[in-house]
């Protein structure tokens, strides 16, 4: 069998998936609209061998766990047919677990590869449905431009996959992420989530926010309204921190350039640029850009004390076979 390559972008959720109905398959306890981004990705190869006795990964140059991707590979097995293992190496065009969607751009990229590699001819939404039990924001890295996740209402999961809204080059807005931590969160994702489900008083009312947003964002997508989709993505990020802030203990994944970056965003687009902000589960933040106005606002951000770089990006494609 021979060794597959495949692409695939972060994606930035504008109305955030936060919390899971079922955490064993990765449901998500509500839908979710995001954006795939052209330049921050990840590529990974995947090479079935007979001489490997168990999988084997490289992350970022680094022999890494394991424990997420054997699962994946196992359905690939199971539905081919071939018990080969297999060696994977990923890398990442950005950091790594620093709240900038590694695992899901991992993952679409790992489901593309591996269902190139054993044959298996999935459709796009049976790859986003495998995605997504690699990591719930995968789902949507399967497709580019606008897409919404769904939480599906099946006990298996086959409803709960992604779908295009709108394709990047019909709406191109731009992007601008203020790193201002380079390092690996302390708390992931997965961890947060499950203690705001458990813990924090806001998390239903959060969850009961969540059709609003997404009725609010759906319809500025379809109508090409900036102003209309800044309103909903800006209360849907504070709202999903306001929930994990009120967890026990309460999760802080901001620092001082972030709220100084929430800001500076709000002065520009007070002073008529057209921006608006997003923050997922770290201290990097999304600003969200009309286009032709990014380079304004990366080097507005860039100034901000505490952000150590700017990423100037684009909406881009879904995931896909390189070789």
């Amino acid at each position: 069998m021979e060794a597959v390559t495949a692409r695939a972008g972060a994606n930035i959720a504008l109305v955030k998936y936060w919390g899971k109905r079922d955490a064993r398959l990765n449901l998500p306890a509500a839908g979710s609209i995001s954006v795939t981004l052209a330049d921050l990705e990840t590529r990974t190869t995947v090479t079935p061998s007979p001489e490997l006795d168990f999988d084997e990964l490289l992350l970022d140059g680094r022999s890494a766990p394991t424990t997420r991707i054997a699962p994946v590979l196992d359905r690939f097995r199971m539905v081919s047919g071939c018990d080969l293992y297999c060696r994977v190496e990923s890398t990442n065009s950005f950091p790594t677990g620093a709240g900038l969607a590694s695992s899901a751009s991992g993952f679409a990229a790992l489901v593309v590869a591996a269902d190139a590699a054993f044959g298996t001819g999935l459709d796009d939404a049976r790859l986003s449905e495998q995605a997504r039990l690699g990591s719930g924001s995968a789902a949507r890295s399967i497709f580019g431009g606008f897409v919404e996740m769904a939480p599906g209402s099946r006990d298996d999961g086959s409803d709960a996959v992604a779908s295009p809204l709108l394709d990047a080059a019909d709406w191109p807005l731009e992007i601008v992420v203020a790193i201002t931590e380079s390092g690996s969160k302390s708390v992931s994702s997965t961890d947060g989530m499950n203690l705001t489900m458990n813990t924090s008083p806001y998390y239903r009312a959060w969850v009961e926010s969540v059709p609003a947003d997404l009725e609010r964002a759906r319809a500025a997508v379809a109508a090409r309204d900036f102003d209309l989709l800044a309103e909903a993505g800006e209360s849907s990020a504070l709202k999903m921190h306001a929930s994990a802030l009120a967890a026990q203990p309460g999760l802080l994944y901001w620092n001082g350039a972030t709220v100084a970056c929430l800001h500076e965003v709000r002065r520009l687009r007070a002073a008529g640029t057209g921006v608006f902000f997003t923050v997922d589960a770290g201290p990097q933040v999304k600003a969200i850009c009309l286009p032709a106005q990014g380079a304004q606002v990366a080097a507005r951000l860039a100034d901000v004390p505490g952000v150590v770089r700017v990423i100037e990006t684009a909406l881009g494609p879904g995931a896909g076979v390189l070789t």
